[in-house]
């Protein structure tokens, strides 16, 4: 059937209109992709752009060469050695175990080493070098070299590691590097991406943990093109990082070396102070360990041989260590009643070697007493119970207070592991810690620094540094930080009656030169560094009375853990001081006998910077002091200032 004429027209015009309709759409969906392909291709072309930059290189840390340390006098202490390692690369050796047993016929290879790097080989991406070999010789790096056309995949590589070079004299202040654990990352909130470099080596104790910040550095960075794969095609660019800032302690490298040599065997630990500055000269302990042995990674049979040693080697005891101060701590409570004014340098009080106290009887080292004491033959003669009846007069609470302002029970601020606050014990602290209140024999232990009285090497030398001047010196174990000085540590005038610290300087000055003084068998004759100081002996188990009615056995008598612990503090010279030393011989017995004879050999050390005449000792002694003085300079370390940049 034919349409007529007016269906036709009616028809075109709906075509025409869904023509138009449909033509628009596609105009403006072509508008809106022209838009849309602008925008990427123009307005975004720089972002996209950098993410294919992004996915062609990659942008590498290069780790910055560590801070070193140095001495006062510029000796290295800590520095950056080159460390040569053996590396494979497991696509390019083909055969890896093929090429290892060539390898191992060329140099020594340890297995374990050998068989966690196989291990890891397995694990890791075949283009990535896995190390079979580390601190391995030049020579054995040139005989790879030689043999590289047999070694294929096989790479001798260089880089730094950490070196001691005098070994144990520096191990307790400075302490060692190591391999980043995954427990050091799990310590910091936000680690620095340095820290997951494999190998990288951060401060595990001391010095090298505390300024771990200040020694690491800034990363450099590197831009290396790769392919698909992530393999390294070439070096685009590279910019160097920040090296670590470079240390220079207080301490006398050689002063150092000489009292770890002195001290020998003995588990014991010394301090030297200069008054003046706060400057620690020296701050020993021994035994001690080689802290190459951790950097290298210490085998299991060598770290069971410092852990299992009695004398406790990997203690730092001069800042770590807590011993009761026994008579070293006589001065305090004098100091503490002078400026109380509750006793005169002339009052006396009669020792028949014991003191009823609340029923208890309080006993004097003397058993026959000492008789009529006045303040300096208690000081020199050590008198215990001249210090009972000093006690019930000022009370505890006075003590401690006294105790604190000279720098006991307070931790001192040191880049060093483990600074310990010690305990000046007071009627609050008893009744807050043990749930008892204070007893007035716990005051007259207490006064003869027994109880629960504990202090450091550290803490007593500075005590002694502050009674030799009266000024609330601070130890200062950093001189500077990239040659920028750090603060002194002089501190300011105490506000002591300066009547009452003469007296105690004349009475630490007869107790080791008046011939009735307990030290004054390790005196010193020579007029201008002449010292003065104070023994002490510090009880480390009770004596019962029936031990006492029967005859108290020598320390020499008994087990070495129950034998008393020996001290000596003293400054030098005693008119104008320049230094003070405190020792502490554990378990060594009396003071007199084990401590002090020490701190003259190392304050005549300290002051003639280097062996003393022998005039400077009794001429009983000066034989004896010879061969000590040449069998001391055979096994001290030479300190070595090579290279060190350092004035």
């Amino acid at each position: 059937m034919k349409r007529n004429i007016r269906d036709t027209e009616t028809a075109q015009r709906l075509t025409t209109r869904r023509a138009v309709i449909v033509g628009g759409m596609m105009a403006g969906f072509m508008g809106l992709l022209s838009l849309r392909m602008r925008h990427l291709q123009v307005e975004q072309a720089d972002q996209f752009r950098l993410l294919a930059e992004e996915n062609r290189i990659n942008i590498r840390l290069i780790p910055p060469a560590r801070g070193e340390i140095y001495d006062r006098n510029g000796a290295v202490i800590a520095r950056n050695s080159p460390s040569y390692r053996i590396v494979i690369v497991r696509e390019d050796a083909g055969d890896v175990d093929k090429v290892v047993g060539r390898l191992s016929r060329l140099i020594e290879l340890d297995d374990e080493q050998l068989n966690r790097a196989i291990t890891e080989m397995r694990r890791s991406p075949p283009f990535l070098p896995v190390t079979v070999a580390e601190q391995v010789s030049w020579d054995a790096v040139s005989i790879v070299a030689v043999n590289a056309p047999t070694l294929p995949g096989v790479v001798p590589e260089v880089g730094l590691t950490r070196a001691y070079p005098l070994g144990s004299d520096f191990a307790h202040v400075v302490g060692y590097v190591g391999p980043v654990s995954d427990f050091d990352l799990s310590q910091l909130e936000e680690p620095d991406q340095l820290l997951r470099i494999p190998r990288f080596q951060i401060g595990k104790v001391g010095v090298e943990a505390r300024l771990e910040d200040s020694l690491r550095g800034k990363a450099g960075t590197r831009r290396v093109e790769v392919n698909a794969a992530g393999r390294v095609m070439r070096e685009l660019d590279r910019r160097e990082g920040e090296p670590g800032a470079d240390l220079q302690l207080t301490i006398d490298a050689a002063l150092q070396g000489y009292i770890q040599a002195r001290l020998g065997a003995e588990s014991a630990s010394a301090v030297v102070m200069d008054v003046e500055s706060g400057d620690l000269l020296a701050i020993a302990s021994s035994p001690s360990y080689d802290p190459n042995l951790f950097v290298r990674g210490i085998s299991v049979a060598d770290y069971r041989e410092l852990t299992d040693n009695k004398y406790r080697p990997l203690a730092s005891k001069s800042v770590q260590g807590l011993y009761p101060p026994g008579s070293t701590f006589k001065m305090i409570t004098a100091m503490a009643a002078l400026e109380e004014g509750l006793i005169g340098p002339d009052e006396t009080v009669f020792c028949p070697g014991h003191l009823e106290v609340s029923g208890r009887r309080f006993h004097c080292w003397k058993r026959s007493g000492h008789g009529r004491v006045n303040l300096e033959t208690s000081i020199s003669e050590s008198c215990d119970v001249y210090y009972y009846d000093l006690a019930l007069k000022v009370g505890q609470d006075k003590i401690a207070e006294m105790a604190q302002r000279f720098g006991l029970g307070i931790r001192h601020d040191l880049p060093m592991s483990a600074v310990a606050a010690g305990l000046t014990p007071d009627r609050a602290w008893k009744r807050r810690v043990h749930g008892q209140d204070w007893l007035v024999g716990d005051t007259v232990n207490a006064s003869i620094g027994q109880g629960f009285m504990l202090a450091s090497p550290l803490q007593l030398a500075v005590m002694t540094a502050r009674l030799a001047t009266g000024r609330a010196v601070r130890p200062r174990l950093i001189k500077s930080v990239d040659g920028i000085e750090t603060h002194s540590g002089a501190g300011e005038d105490m506000g002591l009656n300066p009547v009452n610290l003469r007296k105690m300087h004349d009475a630490m000055f007869a107790a080791t030169n008046d011939r009735r003084g307990t030290a004054y068998g390790s005196r010193i004759i020579e007029d201008a560094y002449r010292m003065s100081g104070k023994t002490g002996t510090s009880q480390v188990r009770n004596i019962t009375a029936a031990e006492r009615a029967t005859g108290v056995i020598r320390n020499e008598d008994l087990p070495w853990e129950r034998r008393d612990h020996a001290l000596y503090v003293s400054y030098a010279p005693a008119e104008a001081p320049q230094i003070a030393v405190s020792i502490i011989v554990e378990h060594g017995g009396g003071g007199s006998a084990a401590a002090a004879p020490i701190a003259r050999d190392i304050v005549l050390q300290a002051l003639y910077k280097g062996p003393p005449p022998l005039e400077a000792y009794p001429a009983k002694d000066r034989e004896r002091i010879r061969d000590q003085q040449e069998r001391l300079q055979a096994v001290q370390p030479m300190a070595n200032t090579e290279g060190s940049g350092r004035a």
